[in-house]
């Protein structure tokens, strides 16, 4: 457990735009939060989201967000930093603000106010959409950011402008103010740098992520990993999926020595506490099944966040089960093996069905499957073939729990293709969301009828606001500020007169300006290269020949 510290030069209030059951299952907030608390001249509090009931009782008597330690008003801090994984958490922001008596946009903001800095996965994806809520953003990964960002504000400066300034000379630091968007309707034209503020803002990643582990700092009860001890193995992911952030945006793709790991992992269960192993694709790890097997051995338990379908480990699996877990999650994606071959995801059939086999043959008959549907091309024989292949799954379960005389099930966990910055895919719309539903009818009608198999989908709607977020530029900041005045999403819409759908489904130029392509997140060109050869196009002069990945 981290312990306050009493006094320091910088008081700073970390925040989760969400509540704390969210914020406290999430190791980017916990890790900022401890990074933070480890300088000497710092002193750190957390704040959340209100939980609803909270949250209108602020609103009936107009009261002030407080930090959780101290109880102090955020409005008191020198320092309020944002910690944002989801772009869905953007709509949340301005409510912070609200409550905490702070205007939003960052031009509005006295310098006697606390300078507002953030960071987090979908900020060094796409900050564009909050970023005039924004002095300061982080790009790239805390550690190596964070510690050249607190050294100068302790240095501080006679004018905020001055500061802002010195901030932006500082790798992976984007200064919002100090950069002017040109507009034509939906697309931009220009990003015009000031002040000295460089052309474009390199992502920073973390060089040696073996010097601090990334685990849990404070257990608590109240969070999804209540009783565990969260241990990060690797980050970023060696696969590359057309679709997928995280293959990109974490590169390159490093891991932690065994030793390292085994330390934490052993900590944990000397705890008494149940292991959690983090990564993009666990069974990736080497190593991963004899590691498995020291926490059984030495009478601790875990479980795992994913697994890829052609690296199971038949140890890893004997662990598992050793371990008590009931469910496994697998990830085809693609229901059609052309759609798999479209996202680049590496595995056929043949190799989903032997890693079911492979479950199922160590008595583990309950399957998560998570599939992606809208994906760019999609037609009905692609979800044709995604319900056969889930029912010879579903055959191959139910045969095994006949004759072990107990149930099994597989849930399906059906969710909106959604375009992300910095993937190949980017430049692709997301399908309209009555098309979306039609096919969510399908397949309810496909699975229906068939005992033993539950299907769930994420809200299209949810989907289509995410892809907003995810594709947006900088006006979006009027419509949160809007939505959280009127209380109502649609109602902000309609206020602005704001044309969402143009951000949301249109297919992008691949000359086209992005909004977030002022960030210098790596090789480019290898982004439309693979865009090419997803759909078969021509490549231009010397794109012949395969990337590293």
């Amino acid at each position: 457990m981290l312990q306050q510290k009493r006094g320091g030069r910088l008081s700073c209030c970390v925040v989760y735009p969400n509540r704390y059951h969210s914020a406290m299952s999430n190791l980017g907030f916990q890790t900022v939060y401890a990074l933070l608390n480890e300088h000497p001249e710092v002193v750190c509090d957390r704040a959340f989201l209100p939980d609803r009931e909270e949250l209108a009782e602020l609103d009936r008597t107009r009261g002030t967000l407080l930090s959780l330690e101290t109880q102090r008003p955020l409005s008191s801090f020198d320092l309020i930093a944002f910690s944002v994984s989801f772009e869905s958490d953007y709509l949340n922001i301005p409510a912070i603000f609200r409550l905490s008596g702070i205007p939003p946009l960052a031009a509005e903001r006295s310098p006697l106010q606390p300078l507002v800095l953030a960071g987090g996965a979908a900020l060094f994806l796409n900050p564009e959409p909050v970023a005039p809520l924004l002095d300061l953003v982080c790009i790239g990964e805390a550690e190596p950011l964070l510690p050249a960002v607190v050294d100068l504000l302790l240095e501080g400066a006679e004018h905020r402008d001055d500061l802002l300034e010195r901030a932006a000379q500082l790798p992976g630091v984007y200064v919002p103010a100090l950069y002017e968007p040109v507009y034509d309707g939906c697309r931009q034209l220009a990003f015009k740098a000031r002040s000295g503020a460089p052309d474009r803002v390199p992502r920073i990643w973390d060089p040696d992520i073996e010097a601090r582990p990334t685990v849990t700092e404070i257990h608590t009860e109240a969070t999804e990993f209540s009783g565990m001890h969260l241990v990060e193995l690797s980050r970023g992911c060696p696969r590359a999926c057309r679709f997928c952030a995280a293959g990109f945006i974490y590169l390159p793709y490093r891991t932690r020595s065994v030793d390292v790991v085994r330390e934490e992992v052993l900590k944990g269960v000397a705890e008494g506490r149940k292991v959690g192993l983090v990564a993009a694709a666990v069974s990736d790890y080497r190593g991963i099944g004899s590691l498995c097997q020291e926490i059984i051995a030495a009478g601790g338990t875990f479980s795992v966040s994913s697994f890829r379908i052609d690296h199971l480990d038949s140890a890893m699996i004997e662990a598992l089960k050793a371990s008590g877990q009931k469910t496994v999650a697998l990830a085809p994606e693609g229901g059609s093996q052309r759609l798999r071959d479209l996202i680049r995801k590496g595995i056929d059939e043949e190799q989903i069905l032997s890693a079911c086999d492979l479950l199922i043959g160590h008595d583990i008959l309950n399957l998560k499957l998570y599939f992606i549907i809208g994906l760019p091309t999609e037609t009905d024989q692609d979800l044709e073939e995604l319900v056969a292949l889930v029912l010879k799954i579903r055959e191959r379960v139910v045969t095994a729990a006949k004759a072990n005389k107990r149930l099994g099930e597989i849930q399906l966990s059906v969710n909106p293709f959604i375009p992300k910055p910095f993937t190949p895919f980017q430049w692709c719309g997301m399908e309209e969301i009555k098309s979306i539903e039609k096919k969510w009818k399908f397949l309810q009608k496909a699975f229906g009828k068939h005992a033993n198999l539950r299907i769930q989908m994420e809200s299209p709607r949810e989907a289509y606001q995410q892809a907003l977020f995810s594709r947006g530029d900088r006006r979006l900041a009027a419509l949160l500020i809007a939505a959280d005045r009127q209380g109502n999403w649609k109602s902000a819409l309609r206020e602005l007169d704001f044309d969402s759908d143009s951000f949301v489904y249109r297919d992008i130029p691949l000359d086209e300006m992005l909004p977030w392509s002022f960030i210098d997140g790596g090789d480019d060109a290898r982004l439309v290269r693979e865009y090419r050869r997803a759909f078969g196009l021509p490549l231009g002069e010397g794109e012949v020949g395969e990337d590293n990945l």
